[in-house]
């Protein structure tokens, strides 16, 4: 019947996406972020002692939604007036050595950018010796 055909494919499924090594299972997972979104400002190299350079820069990206019971306009479109629209920014850095480089000598402010990389999340301590909070998207 198909449900015995549907636990079969699901059997084999669950099989496939988890390896186990020795006792431990692991499991596949991802952490994968798309952002589409304009440069803040030019980006800057750093390199901290003892580790490899990397490029950083900031990435605005738009979210816009309609306000209110406003009709449609003619064109098809909303008046300025009707839509709200948040800004967020995005800290991006760049490690990979090809990509780190023609990023630092080829995006500038104001540049529209596809960004494709993955969420981290760590810590630092300020010029204040305060520590901070600091999530970064690694391209």
């Amino acid at each position: 019947s198909w449900i015995c055909l549907f636990l079969q494919v699901l059997r084999q499924f669950v099989r496939h996406e988890s390896d186990t090594v020795g006792s431990l299972v692991l499991e596949r997972s991802m952490n994968r972020v798309q952002l589409l979104g304009r440069v803040g400002q030019d980006p800057v190299m750093r390199q901290v002692e003892g580790k490899n350079p990397v490029t950083i820069f900031s990435l605005a990206t738009n979210e816009m939604w309609r306000t209110g019971d406003s009709e449609v306009a003619q064109g098809g479109e909303y008046e300025p007036r009707d839509i709200s629209q948040k800004t967020t920014w995005h800290r991006i850095s760049v490690f990979r050595p090809g990509l780190r480089d023609v990023t630092y000598q080829y995006v500038k402010k104001g540049s529209r950018l596809f960004v494709e990389g993955k969420l981290d999340y760590g810590e630092y301590t300020d010029r204040n010796n305060v520590r901070r909070q600091a999530t970064t998207i690694i391209a």
